[in-house]
């Protein structure tokens, strides 16, 4: 039973996640944190910064993740083909209708429609995700008094670092989670 309710709640979020995969978390979170409860929301953000860190999109590793918690091997198969089969299917069915119909004004303009929504779910993952790193709470709960400063620090270095002096991400990534490490151990 686990392994069908798998398979229909990620074939949900595949179907929905439009904008591609920082578009998916709030998605994901209101699924597999909010709805089914199948994980707590501070294992959520730990799942989101290691789906980061591994190669593939987050959707995907997120769907095999849960799965493998919640059904051992074949939780991560089921979940993970849920998420792709829809993308699969819709993309084969946009990719023909785009390259049929791609010279007309009005898919333009669908297009052109579409940016915004994906830029503001993208941003609803962002502060999500940054008021729980800052603040060990969701947007309802946020108290300066449990402001955490060393991420507060390691957020803005990281994004001074990216910003200003274009590193990788993913060399900030890991330093970051390095000095992090080190503070913690110390304090």
């Amino acid at each position: 039973m686990i392994l069908l309710e798998l398979f229909l709640n990620f074939i949900k979020i595949g179907l929905f996640s439009f904008g591609g995969g920082y578009a998916a978390v709030p998605l994901i979170q209101n699924v597999i944190v909010d709805t089914k409860k199948w994980i707590e929301m501070s294992e959520f953000v730990d799942l989101i910064t290691i789906a980061e860190m591994t190669p593939g999109p987050i959707a995907l590793n997120s769907a095999s993740f849960v799965g493998q918690r919640l059904a051992g091997f074949p939780g991560a198969i089921v979940a993970t083909l849920g998420c792709i089969f829809p993308s699969l299917v819709i993309v084969l069915i946009l990719a023909w209708l785009y390259f049929k119909y791609k010279n007309l004004k009005m898919v333009q303009g669908v297009l052109s429609a579409v940016r915004p929504a994906i830029v503001s779910m993208i941003a609803s993952a962002g502060v999500s995700i940054l008021v729980l790193a800052l603040f060990d709470s969701d947007l309802k709960n946020i108290e300066l008094s449990n402001l955490r400063y060393v991420e507060l620090i390691l957020f803005i270095v990281g994004l001074v670092l990216i910003r200003k002096f274009k590193l990788n991400a993913m060399y900030i990534i890991f330093s970051s989670g390095v000095v992090g490490t080190l503070i913690y151990l110390l304090i």
